[in-house]
């Protein structure tokens, strides 16, 4: 809920909706050694604004282990790691980063929101967690992913099954909380370690689980190679690419793109024999096991859609847009002369041609109507009116 709202309030400018009034859903605590239950929630006669909600999300996950770093429970973004925290001592990393890009995110939206005490307090818990994350979540080339109720690493280069798992180092990029240099360190990791060229995919971590003690859930039910279990998670194959977007790695950026996109899996008669869905939308998961390998799993029920959508216009067109004005700034492979955009903004089309005349992704000129624009920002009016704008890159 606050990475949402933050970023829709960032977006949009609508401030206003923090304090829409929101009521609450009531049940049961879970037990001691329950991981969850099924039931219909109620509807409480308590409310509180979206605002409200948001600090009691952010003060709720302020929970830490032995390390400073977030309590796994029994999941966290990979519910299939569902026995790594159960006793409530498990720590994740990858929550770690999540939470700290939230904090930052959050310490913004307090301070606009007029709450001082809320946005200082952000600002202190995210320096904590990021020190913590140094301190404790570094393995030697990339960060671990979490560590077990007994204190043992997972994630590491100590673990003879998932020794390296990819969310970690891209969200080590992502949420900014990285030292810049031990995160292009993991992200060469990545690529080293769970970039399958020869199958065009994007390992979730490698090696996949299948004896290794502590058991780390259901995840191990999975056959090796298969789903969450050491194949291709497509929600993390992306975020791999906008982790090399946002290094400035324009060739590894523009090359995991290719592979993730499914129509690159079927545009041979060969190559569909081995997918085997469909090319015209995204599969959750790819297999990455032996004899399956390149094997496309669940399609049209994957979050990776609405993350590849922002890969390819925030992080490599460079499209920005921030309440009334679009920025750029592009991610743009070699050999790209020209290319056209369609922006709707509201009622109001704007007609956008991108002009590269050198090897930089510098903005050189921008002109809206033909008037050249003085800062290099499209300002967008809902006036109904065809507009058209020129961008020159070089």
């Amino acid at each position: 809920l606050p990475f949402v709202t933050c970023l829709y309030v960032e977006k949009i400018g609508d401030t206003g909706i923090l304090d829409e009034t929101v009521g609450f859903l009531e049940g049961p605590l879970l037990k001691q050694g329950e991981e969850s239950y099924y039931n219909m929630p109620k509807i409480s006669s308590r409310a509180a604004t979206l605002y409200d909600h948001c600090v009691l999300s952010v003060k709720r996950g302020l929970k830490f282990g032995i390390h400073g770093l977030p309590l796994m429970g029994s999941g966290d973004w990979n519910d299939g790691m569902n026995m790594v925290g159960r006793e409530g001592k498990g720590e994740s990393v990858w929550l770690a980063f999540f939470l700290f890009d939230i904090l930052k995110s959050m310490a913004v939206l307090a301070a606009k929101h007029g709450d001082k005490v809320f946005s200082e307090f952000c600002v202190e818990e995210a320096g904590k967690l990021a020190r913590n994350i140094e301190e404790h979540a570094w393995d030697g080339e990339w960060y671990r992913r979490a560590y077990f109720d007994n204190g043992d690493p997972l994630g590491s280069s100590l673990n003879s099954e998932c020794r390296i798992d990819s969310i970690p180092q891209s969200w080590a990029v992502l949420s900014g909380a990285a030292q810049r240099e031990r995160a292009r360190r993991a992200m060469d990791q990545v690529d080293r370690q769970l970039v399958d060229r020869k199958h065009a995919l994007v390992r979730l971590f490698d090696p996949p689980f299948n004896k290794a003690f502590p058991n780390p859930g259901y995840i191990k039910g999975y056959v090796p190679g298969v789903r969450e279990n050491g194949g291709q998670y497509t929600h993390a194959a992306v975020w791999a690419a906008i982790a090399f977007a946002v290094l400035g790695d324009k060739k590894r950026a523009w090359e995991l793109l290719d592979m993730i996109n499914p129509v690159h899996h079927c545009d041979t008669a060969d190559k569909c024999a081995v997918y085997k869905v469909e090319p015209f939308v995204m599969a959750a998961d790819v297999y990455a096991s032996l004899g399956l390998a390149g094997r496309g799993g669940w399609t049209w029920y994957t979050g990776s859609a609405s993350w590849m959508y922002q890969l390819i216009v925030k992080h490599l067109l460079g499209i920005r847009l921030k309440v009334d004005r679009i920025y750029f700034e592009p991610c743009l492979p070699a050999g790209w002369f020209s290319w056209k955009l369609h922006y709707r903004y509201r009622e109001t089309f704007y007609h956008i041609i991108f002009v590269c005349s050198g090897s930089s992704d510098r903005i050189m000129s921008i002109e809206v109507d033909g008037i050249a624009q003085k800062e290099m920002v499209v300002r967008l009016i809902d006036d109904r009116v065809e507009h058209s704008v020129e961008v020159k890159i070089g």
